[in-house]
């Protein structure tokens, strides 16, 4: 890579908090954002979600003014600055008219002038985000590029995936052997992807890429050839190899085939036995920002020298035995892959590298 790309986290907001202290404290003592929701479901029936309890209307809308307000409190950058916004869905409420038509003059609210798009490929859109910023950066295209990751949670989506007998009825156990579906959540995370190294702790986006498996609209790879097809092309970019990768954070949606398939991808890539964790036992599978949530979350660990448990997980699910994080654990975090993988086949993948 012929210049430096530096990702710093802006802001998170979760059903955990909205701040980076909030998260760690929950990650640290296995604390859950999921509760049951009485009448949330298709004909009042109750789901498990993780929902933000301080909003109870515009839940999009909201969500994204709390995260922009706290990233421009932190926010120093200067120079000519795109926004991307990833999500599967944008706002609801919108709807039948165009559900991201309002996105752009919100984010205007905080960070005028800037130019603002939408990247929405189901759930690896916010890992495809960041890798397209990286791209706009090497091409000279922008100084700096704001990466927002958001979905809220809403009846279109909950029934959505009731229909596809894809949610739990209780807490998510992602790889675990009585996984029985995922949990929706919702969040807002923005990360500033940059060629100008941040103030204090600091990462490198080291490289990355996406594929698709072209398998089936809701059905990932039974081979995990997507995924594997990722993460050989993120290995080649960034120069990195399988014994460089000191922590996975896995997409782990605790869907049966899901699951299965990420375990046949990590055994393929010589992956099987590097720690990895999935984050959605803790605030819920957020879709569209998943992969920024999820980003930060591994820019923390990085930085705390920390790994964090697999929150659910008890027993191996997987045909390919997977070096689960069962319990926190400190260790020297210098190389992470962040992985997603997502309805239509999609798979993306980065890599991360700390800097001293």
């Amino acid at each position: 890579m012929d210049k430096p790309v530096y990702i710093q986290a802006l802001s998170l907001v979760t059903p955990l908090g909205n701040t980076v202290e909030q998260h760690v404290d929950a990650f640290t003592n296995g604390i859950s954002g999921i509760q049951i929701h009485e009448k949330a479901g298709f004909q009042e029936t109750p789901i498990p979600l993780a929902k933000r309890a301080e909003i109870t209307e515009n839940r999009y809308d909201m969500l994204l003014r709390e995260a922009l307000e706290k990233a421009k409190a932190v926010f120093s950058g200067s120079g000519k600055t795109a926004v991307i916004v990833s999500s599967t869905k944008g706002n609801m409420d919108l709807l039948p008219e165009d559900t991201f038509a309002g996105t752009p003059g919100i984010v205007h609210e905080f960070f005028p002038g800037t130019d603002v798009f939408i990247i929405s490929n189901a759930c690896i859109s916010g890992v495809m985000a960041i890798n397209t910023a990286a791209d706009y950066l090497l091409a000279e295209t922008y100084d700096q590029v704001l990466v927002i990751g958001i979905d809220a949670v809403s009846e279109f989506i909950s029934y959505g995936f009731q229909s596809l007998f894809a949610l739990s009825n209780e807490t998510c156990k992602p790889f675990d052997k009585d996984r029985n579906g995922t949990v929706l959540g919702e969040g807002c995370g923005i990360v500033l992807v940059s060629n100008q190294k941040p103030a204090g702790f600091s990462v490198l986006y080291k490289g990355g890429s996406s594929s698709n498996d072209a398998n089936h609209i809701s059905g990932p790879s039974r081979t995990g050839e997507g995924l594997v097809r990722s993460i050989e092309k993120t290995f080649k970019r960034s120069g990195k190899k399988a014994s460089d990768i000191d922590f996975i954070s896995a997409h782990g949606t605790a869907t049966v085939f899901n699951d299965e398939m990420e375990s046949i991808a990590f055994g393929r890539t010589n992956l099987d036995q590097v720690p990895l964790n999935s984050m959605k036992g803790y605030f819920g599978h957020t879709l569209g920002a998943a992969g920024v949530l999820e980003t930060i979350m591994s820019i923390v660990s990085m930085e705390k020298n920390t790994l964090f448990p697999n929150l659910g997980f008890r027993e191996t699910g997987t045909s390919v035995p997977l070096n689960i994080i069962r319990h926190m654990e400190s260790k020297e975090l210098n190389t992470v892959l962040k992985t997603a993988s997502g309805f239509g086949g999609g798979n993306a993948t980065l890599i991360l590298e700390k800097q001293p």
